[in-house]
């Protein structure tokens, strides 16, 4: 129906960069509401950004450092990370909000060390 593979995880120090990517297949003409979340362990699986219709909002623990967009025709969305520090370590997946898609991609790790 929709598949979600997330990539562009990996370990940096605090204060370095990454993109993580999303590509968006399957049941779907556009996207129209499509976001990031993170789980880390022990920490419940929450939405640290969200775009809707070309309009962005932030979890207030990201705000300023990063930044999602959404290629549409490639079916692609991106995240911005940068400014990493050590508590945005967590596994990484894209959805729609604020219900998601029943099937989940694996997700990317990101790992931000001291």
């Amino acid at each position: 129906q929709v598949q979600l593979v997330e990539s562009g995880g990996g370990s940096v120090q605090a204060g370095g960069s990454l993109r993580l990517s999303c590509q968006v297949s399957g049941n779907i003409v556009r996207i129209n509401v499509m976001g990031w979340y993170r789980q880390a362990p022990g920490r419940q699986r929450e939405l640290v950004a969200g775009w809707r219709s070309g309009t962005t909002t932030y979890a207030d623990s990201v705000k300023g450092r990063f930044t999602i967009s959404v290629d549409n025709f490639k079916k692609q969305v991106y995240l911005q990370m940068n400014s990493l520090k050590p508590e945005d370590t967590a596994v990484y997946y894209c959805n729609t909000f604020p219900s998601s898609y029943s099937q989940w991609g694996q997700g990317t790790q990101v790992t931000v060390s001291s």
